[in-house]
């Protein structure tokens, strides 16, 4: 599928970049060139020690934000495919600093989007999180807004034939930031701190996360959000699984934090099908029907009224399965 393909990632030095980048290699090595796009010029260095353009040929290393539309410009000069995974992503600091935040997440996925159409890129994957379906933080709204200028590109390209479309998972297991490394680290004091007990995540490992962009750049009909169905695991577990002997002290939840995330609202309901491993929520008023995207694909609709919530999902993590997943994917 990327074979003879020139691929541009964005925010690429992050913990999916290094992932795909990885993928890419070991599946596609006849891919044309794979573009780093990022605006940490340590962090490039870094991954260039693994990925050297001497040992790696197609790769190259691009400085620059997608806040600067000219440099994304210059950045996708014969590229066909793009994968948009920059974005601030820290819940408090976006709270703290929101229009820092809405430049980046919001701006600077239009500034994405219009040098793709501009470059007539043939497919472009943007990530999104569990926290853009009826968001409560700066963060969740940010993505939400994203979401639907990636969607709603789909209506503005005229003849172009590029196809836009989200995928929207939710925490992801390694990832820089995320609870189970943060637990890690903590857990030498005998004390954990949990936000709440009855707080739940949705669940993905990097690598799932991958292959689900993988599996929309291949399969993706454009204006798709796509979800995939995962596990849950409520924190007091992952405590548990990470250190057993210590103490959990309940420090309450953080601004803009809710106890259970939500992928799709009983609203959108009535535009999602089910793919079999994957939702779909589909575009209204796009350029196919819904009974035109079942037929193609086969999909079904869901349930009216149907949501997918990590406090009522049916697949919930044990502590056991999370103690061996972390043992098998973050490292101690």
């Amino acid at each position: 599928m990327l074979n003879g393909k020139s691929i541009l990632i964005t925010g690429a030095t992050g913990s999916f970049g290094k992932a795909f980048v990885d993928t890419v290699f070991k599946r596609y090595p006849d891919v044309k060139r794979l573009v780093v796009f990022s605006r940490d010029e340590l962090k490039q260095y870094e991954m260039s020690q693994r990925w050297s353009e001497r040992d790696y040929q197609a790769i190259r290393y691009f400085l620059g934000d997608v806040r600067d539309a000219s440099r994304i410009k210059r950045a996708l000069e014969g590229i066909d495919t793009v994968i948009h995974a920059a974005a601030l992503k820290q819940v408090p600091a976006a709270e703290y600093n929101p229009f820092e935040c809405i430049k980046t997440n919001i701006l600077g996925a239009q500034n994405v989007i219009e040098a793709c159409m501009d470059h007539q890129v043939e497919r472009v994957v943007a990530l999104s999180t569990d926290k853009a379906a009826a968001p409560i933080n700066l963060y969740g709204a940010t993505k939400l807004c994203s979401d639907k200028l990636f969607i709603a590109a789909n209506n503005i390209r005229g003849t172009r034939a590029t196809k836009y479309s989200v995928v929207r998972y939710g925490n992801v297991m390694c990832s820089r930031g995320s609870v189970i490394p943060f637990f890690q680290q903590r857990r030498a004091s005998g004390v954990l701190p949990i936000t709440d007990p009855n707080m739940t995540r949705f669940n993905i490992s990097l690598q799932d996360g991958v292959e689900m962009v993988l599996w929309a750049l291949e399969n993706a009909l454009g204006g798709e959000i796509f979800v995939p169905k995962i596990p849950s695991y409520r924190i007091a577990d992952v405590a548990e699984a990470v250190a057993p002997n210590c103490r959990q002290e309940i420090v309450g939840i953080r601004p803009g934090e809710k106890i259970h995330e939500e992928m799709i609202t009983e609203s959108d309901s009535y535009q999602t099908v089910d793919l079999g491993r994957y939702f779909a929520i589909l575009p209204s008023g796009g350029h196919y029907t819904m009974d035109q995207y079942c037929e193609s694909t086969g999909a079904k609709r869901v349930e009216p009224g149907f949501a997918y919530n990590s406090g009522t999902n049916s697949d919930f993590l044990s502590v056991e399965q999370l103690r061996r997943l972390i043992e098998e994917q973050v490292p101690n």
